[in-house]
């Protein structure tokens, strides 16, 4: 009978305590700042110097560009940009050599697919993936918000 006391007993403390379980599929949970998520990419910005593709220790960056098609300005277009992230650890240095910060981390992390050939992102979805951009590459990018979403 005292082993059922001291166990109810136990039971009435711990009830009282807040909970430490998160509604994690309904709820997401809130990163660090500094967390490495996916990356944002502005094709606006980005001057196609291959910076990115050189430094990336796992080669899963593609990036190709062209001669710009107007004459008189220098410099190459932006033809096309992907990731393959079915190999990419989010290592950060993309984002640390790019000197426009055209390529920027987020704090999304969601890449659960059922086919490894959508783990293949183009410039169009690095493009969409606007929300929750670290707070301090916001200061850059005036359109966007402090929160990271477009004003």
């Amino acid at each position: 009978m005292r082993g059922l006391v001291k166990g109810l007993g136990i039971t009435l403390k711990n009830m009282t305590k807040p909970s430490v379980t998160h509604r994690y599929p309904d709820v997401p949970l809130p990163m660090p700042d500094r967390f490495r998520g996916i990356q944002y990419f502005d094709p606006d910005l980005c001057i196609v110097c291959n910076q990115c593709v050189r430094i990336c220790p796992t080669d899963c960056i593609t990036l190709t560009g062209k001669k710009h098609p107007d004459p008189e300005k220098k410099g190459k277009v932006i033809d096309t940009y992907d990731i393959n992230f079915e190999i990419c650890i989010l290592c950060d240095l993309c984002t640390e050599v790019c000197p426009t910060e055209a390529i920027v981390m987020t704090n999304n992390y969601e890449l659960a697919v059922y086919s490894r050939d959508d783990l293949f992102k183009n410039m169009e979805w690095l493009h969409q993936n606007d929300e929750n951009v670290r707070k301090e590459n916001n200061l850059n990018k005036p359109n966007l918000a402090p929160g990271g979403n477009k004003k």
